[in-house]
């Protein structure tokens, strides 16, 4: 099973086990990690789960649609070069050790 490592504000981290074709955002949700608030329940409609991909892992995710960069635009936190919303990020083997950075607000 590949692993994400979430990482607090606060810098204390959390690696959690997730299935693969789960999304970043079921993981964190499932597992109590309440930075992410998947407010739309993970259908690309809010940027509450808006995280920060870990430079090193950012180009080996799925490139970003139009749908969710417009909605990144919005997001409470400020958005960075390495913003994604974590409810299109789909687990699979290649991402294990995957690194996410929770930003400091999702509302």
């Amino acid at each position: 099973m590949p692993t994400i490592t979430f990482i607090q504000p606060n810098n204390q981290s959390r690696i959690i086990e997730a299935r693969d074709g789960e999304s970043a955002m079921q993981v964190a949700t499932s597992n109590g990690i309440d930075e992410i608030v998947a407010e739309c329940g993970g259908n690309a409609m809010c940027a509450t789960c808006h995280v920060y991909v870990d430079e090193q892992w950012i180009d080996r995710l799925a490139p970003m649609s139009g749908d969710e960069d417009a909605l990144l635009d919005g997001a409470a936190a400020e958005r960075l070069p390495n913003s994604r919303l974590s409810c299109q990020i789909t687990m699979a083997p290649e991402l294990d050790g995957l690194i996410l950075r929770l930003p400091d607000r999702q509302i």
